[in-house]
């Protein structure tokens, strides 16, 4: 199945993986706040960097002018962090000031999210968390003193609860807390834990008796809105695409191709041809304006194999031709 996405979290990761000017995909040098969120081997992975003009005598009265990011992931995690170094620019936020955007305001920038998908939003809260904090240590700022405890310490120590994404069990408890997370798919969305092997889901010390002990016992199950496990779509998203024959997996990568890739190149003069398709192997060369240009083979992979991967099989390759 593919997910529902809003025209503008389409608009704003085609955007980011064109280069296009005013986005925000890269990495400053020499930044004042660098911070680290997810890892590439759990799927996702974002490293959020920030530049503020310091002020002469109060550095917490610094304003961050410029906010980069380098982000591994699918479209809504792109789209998310683009959206959050939007959020911040054009806010003239401090450091201290940024702290206050949390998930919900980059689901609210980009006109909501697909539940199964909300993980990508905190991940970009926590890495804005993350480099503010190196931030602070730079500046000889006292958070603290502040009121602010940023939890540096929790990937650190404590007990892994979640093994598949190395995910704590004091980070699992103050996420639930501050997301309202009742069930184990809520935490699944909106975290990531327990959408591997599924393993710490009942387990002694897993994510139901963390559930129970954080609302004190009450029925989480029954305090929300159900939600569909991100593991049970992987699974069965897989079992469609082993039913297709190739003539129809090939029409599926035409209409994807259609309705997602195509939109965005025409507002630039350009398209893109499919040349053959070999399995999960997608020979496609870019044409009209496009074609020739130093960023097309950026495009083809950051934004023509990420959608189909997303959209129709996550083992497909685009070659470009």
């Amino acid at each position: 199945m593919g997910w529902e996405y809003s025209e503008k979290t389409k608009q704003l990761f085609m955007d980011a993986v064109q280069g296009k000017p005013g986005t925000h995909l890269g990495e400053i040098e020499n930044p004042d706040g660098v911070g680290e969120h997810g890892s590439i081997a759990c799927g996702d992975a974002m490293r959020f960097t920030f530049r503020v003009k310091r002020h002469p005598s109060d550095p917490v009265q610094d304003v961050i002018t410029e906010a980069r990011y380098l982000t591994f992931g699918c479209t809504s995690a792109i789209a998310s962090s683009e959206a959050l170094c939007e959020i911040i620019e054009s806010g003239s936020y401090s450091p201290v000031a940024a702290l206050k955007i949390q998930n919900k305001d980059i689901v609210d920038y980009l006109e909501g999210l697909p539940e199964q998908k909300i993980h990508c939003s905190v991940m970009g809260a926590e890495a804005l968390e993350a480099a503010v904090y190196n931030w602070a240590q730079r500046r000889g700022v006292d958070l603290k003193k502040l009121g602010i405890n940023i939890h540096d310490d929790e990937t650190a120590e404590g007990r892994v609860v979640c093994k598949c994404f190395s995910i704590t069990e004091p980070y699992l408890k103050r996420k639930i807390r501050e997301l309202n997370l009742r069930t184990i798919p809520q935490i699944t969305s909106a975290l990531k834990a327990g959408g591997g092997c599924m393993s710490c889901h009942h387990v002694p010390g897993g994510l139901q008796d963390i559930l129970d002990e954080v609302w004190s016992g009450q029925a989480a199950a029954a305090a929300a809105k159900p939600l569909v496990p991100l593991s049970s779509l992987t699974i069965e998203h897989r079992t469609d695409i082993t039913e297709l024959s190739p003539f129809q997996f090939a029409k599926k990568v035409e209409r994807v191709i259609d309705e997602f890739v195509r939109p965005g190149l025409a507002r630039d003069g350009g398209d893109i041809e499919i040349v053959d398709i070999k399995e999960t192997i997608i020979y496609c060369g870019m044409r009209g304006a496009c074609k020739g240009c130093a960023g097309a083979t950026r495009t083809m992979k950051l934004m023509v194999e990420r959608i189909l991967k997303e959209q129709v099989d996550e083992r497909i390759r685009v070659i470009e031709v």
